[in-house]
């Protein structure tokens, strides 16, 4: 059987381990790195307005909240889009809080938070679908609503206890 050409075939050709260095020079020491260059975060993660909580694999929110469209209980005028935005948003806090990926009950947690699990939350709908109205679309009201529910109305378990 042919072997590719950049296969070696004897250990004298494979990549030596040691330094090629000459006698007596010595590989110096490595240096501490210092987050310098431009774009750079210099400590931690910044917090504020619009930046959003950041976690591993955030976006499988928009897949878990749309597979609950259907569950979904909105006013006449209110659009689906935009509802899903903001929850998937909210559900992307909660999961970057408890440091994980979204699951299932991010998605729960956020249509609770907002009123779309319940009908008899129905008092709520004139106030939310103004409020979420373009969130789709328009990354500052999706953040403003997301930034407008405090971490510590997500991170309670689902029954409240």
């Amino acid at each position: 059987m042919p072997t590719d050409p950049y296969v070696p075939t004897t250990l004298d050709e494979e990549p030596r381990q040691a330094p090629n260095l000459a006698p007596g020079v010595h590989m110096p020491p490595s240096v501490g790195w210092r987050a310098d260059r431009p774009g750079d975060l210099s400590s931690a993660q910044p917090e504020g307005a619009l930046l959003g909580t950041p976690g591993p694999s955030t976006g499988y929110a928009l897949t878990l909240a749309n597979r609950r469209r259907d569950d979904l209980c909105l006013a006449p005028h209110e659009d689906a889009e935009d509802a899903i935005a903001v929850i998937a948003a909210i559900a992307m806090k909660r999961a970057g809080a408890l440091s994980r990926a979204p699951i299932n009950e991010d998605v729960e947690v956020a249509m609770g938070v907002l009123g779309y699990s319940d009908e008899a939350l129905s008092a709520r709908w004139e106030l939310r679908a103004g409020t979420v109205r373009g969130a789709a679309h328009e990354y500052s009201v999706c953040r403003a609503v997301v930034d407008a529910v405090p971490l510590s109305a997500l991170v309670q378990p689902v029954g409240g206890d």
